[in-house]
C-alpha cells in the first residue's frame, strides 16, 4: 500500500489491517487519526511513537494473538500468514525443537504469558539462546523485554503493509 492507499483507505479496513499489525486498539486508533500523512516516513514515526505507550494490559491483549515460538499459527487470518512468515527461519531439528518447547514452557511458567520475541530472519538457535537469556531476567525487565519485541513486530508488520519492510530493516542497522 502506498502513502496515497494509507492516507484514502476505507477507516474500517484500515483498521482492522492496523490490529493484524498489533491488536491494541489505542495504537491503532492513533494510528488512523494522524490520517493524512505527509510521508511514509510519518506514519512510521506517530506508530513508534503510540507503541512506545503501550500498557501492561495492551501487551496482554496482543501476546494473546501470538503463537508459541516455534509453533506454527494456525488458520488464514493475516496475523497468521504474517507469524509463520516470521517465524519461517526458526524450523529446526527436533532436539531444538523440544529445547524450544522446554523453554516455552519454561517461560509461561515463570512470567504467566507466551515468550515474544522479533523473530523475523532469526535461526532457531538465536531465538532460543535468547528465550534462555530472558528466562534470566526478574518479571519486571521482562515486562519491558517483551513490550519492546511487541513494538519491532507492530512497527515491522506495518512497514511491511507500506512495503517499507527493507528500508525498516536499513534503519535498524
Amino acid at each position: 500500500m502506498d502513502l496515497e492507499g494509507f492516507n484514502s483507505a476505507d477507516l474500517a479496513e484500515l483498521r482492522a489491517t492496523l490490529l493484524a499489525c498489533c491488536d491494541v486498539p489505542s495504537w491503532a486508533d492513533t494510528v488512523l487519526a494522524g490520517r493524512p500523512y505527509a510521508d511514509t516516513g510519518e506514519i512510521l514515526r506517530v506508530a513508534g511513537t503510540a507503541a512506545g505507550a503501550f500498557t501492561p494490559a495492551d501487551v496482554d491483549r496482543a501476546l494473546a494473538a501470538h503463537p508459541r515460538i516455534g509453533e506454527r499459527a494456525q488458520g488464514a487470518s493475516t496475523e497468521a500468514a504474517w507469524s509463520r512468515k516470521e517465524q519461517s527461519s526458526v524450523s529446526t531439528d527436533a532436539q531444538t525443537q523440544a529445547a524450544l518447547v522446554a523453554g516455552n514452557r519454561a517461560y509461561e511458567d515463570r512470567f504467566n504469558r507466551v515468550f515474544l520475541v522479533n523473530a523475523a530472519g532469526l535461526d532457531a538457535q538465536t531465538v532460543l539462546a535468547k528465550l534462555q537469556q530472558r528466562l534470566e531476567n526478574d518479571a519486571a525487565t521482562e515486562a519491558v523485554a517483551t513490550a519492546s519485541e511487541l513494538r519491532g513486530i507492530a512497527l515491522r508488520r506495518l512497514a511491511r503493509v507500506l512495503d517499507l519492510e527493507d528500508e525498516l530493516a536499513e534503519r535498524r542497522s
